[in-house]
């Protein structure tokens, strides 16, 4: 399977009849998923004075969308997409407003922590709805695939501008500005996204039995999630030596530059990369991706200048989006039949812990060894896991009627 598309592709794919009213709402929805978590951890701070306890409310909001995608994604695929969002974004709303209030009353950092984490598991996972809406949308592969590319390059443009949103509405006379528009934005949108015709045609599957690891209990889907885990654990490791850089080269200010770097060249390239995709088949382009992905963050390793730096952050960033498309597609290939809302979610459950583990280890690394010492770590997380990807080769593929059949 190669997943290639066409530029006619992706017009097909975004003018499908019945898409444009939960696609500009899916656009609205996710616009603020990389704004909300930077503004509560500049919020916090500014009002706290600690980073200490902005980092754990920060964490236990990552911590919180790790559970909650999967939550999310199974209740979709069993009820279809209207219910459960409507219902997690009337929670999500409580948990905003909660944290707002928490924060300006200076509470303690474990209930701060624990708000942080409430909004994580109640923040409406559009994006794993939007995804599996276009399964049943769109009929041909090719334009298929093209909507998968698409849901990655958004994505990609949504996390090139929530950062710079988020440090320009910090600046606002009330700090919390920037949290607060970004939910009420999240909450619109998906108010919207649910209640589209669309949408809400997606109606109940049939009454199932199924195991506790759902779709993970797929050994192409395992696969899958290992490769989505050295994915974010590489991103993780460079999110984290990228400021330390930018610090010990005396321009602190240059590390938000420095990261949206790698994700210009990552829009630019994942477009072209979707026309002609390699390697073709699906079971050798995760190990290859990931494996190119990690001898590119090594090159992170070896500039002595900030421009340097940025030039390394541009070759490395091409192969981002290619990865975070792959990860889309291949769903379609490993999940079990009906599962993929959930499949989606346990894809972004393994990005994000390969963050929080990258994050964690690159900090100690870049206290004690520096900087390219992080970046070289992350090379080598990155060759290690997809070497076990490409062992697990044979698994990615479509699952046998028989164990498909066990897992409903």
């Amino acid at each position: 399977m190669s997943q290639s598309v066409s530029l006619a592709d992706y017009r097909a794919a975004l003018t499908t009849p019945g898409s444009g009213r939960p696609l500009a709402a899916s656009l609205l929805a996710r616009l603020p998923i990389a704004m909300i978590g930077l503004s509560a951890l500049l919020y916090v701070q500014q009002e706290t004075g600690s980073f200490a306890t902005a980092g754990l409310v920060s964490a236990g909001s990552l911590v919180g969308v790790s559970v909650g995608s999967i939550i999310q994604g199974r209740l979709i695929d069993r009820l279809g997409p209207t219910r459960p969002l409507l219902i997690v974004v009337a929670f999500f709303a409580v948990a905003m407003a909660a944290l707002a209030f928490a924060i300006e009353a200076h509470a303690a950092t474990p209930v701060l922590v624990l708000l942080g984490g409430g909004i994580g598991i109640t923040e409406p996972m559009v994006g794993s709805a939007s995804r599996a809406l276009w399964g049943r949308l769109v009929a041909a592969d090719s334009a298929k695939n093209a909507a998968f590319s698409y849901e990655a390059i958004s994505m990609e443009v949504f996390f090139i501008l929530g950062p710079g949103l988020a440090g320009l509405l910090v600046a606002a006379p009330w700090p919390g500005t920037g949290m607060i528009a970004g939910g009420v934005c999240m909450i619109v949108g998906a108010t919207l996204f649910a209640l589209s015709p669309a949408v809400r045609a997606w109606g109940p599957a049939p009454t199932a039995h199924r195991p506790l690891l759902g779709a993970l209990a797929g050994p192409g889907m395992r696969t899958l999630a290992l490769a989505a885990l050295g994915f974010g654990v590489v991103i993780g490791f460079v999110e984290v030596a990228v400021p330390a850089a930018a610090t010990e080269a005396g321009q602190p200010a240059l590390s938000g530059v420095l990261l949206s770097a790698w994700s210009v060249s990552s829009v630019a390239f994942g477009i072209a990369y979707s026309l002609r995709p390699w390697p073709r088949r699906m079971s050798l382009r995760l190990p290859a991706l990931l494996a190119a992905f990690g001898l590119l963050v090594a090159l992170l390793a070896w500039p002595s200048t900030l421009w340097g730096l940025a030039l390394a952050m541009l070759l490395a960033g091409a192969v981002i989006t290619p990865q975070s498309a792959t990860h889309s597609a291949a769903i379609e290939l490993v999940a079990p039949e009906g599962t993929a809302a959930e499949a989606f979610g346990w894809v972004l459950t393994a990005v994000t812990l390969g963050l929080a583990f990258g994050q964690s280890v690159s900090g100690y690394l870049v206290e004690h060894a520096g900087p390219a010492a992080s970046f070289l770590a992350a090379s080598a997380a990155a060759l290690v896991i997809a070497v076990l990807v490409w062992l697990l080769r044979a698994t990615v593929r479509r699952p046998e009627p028989a164990r498909e059949a066990a897992l409903v």
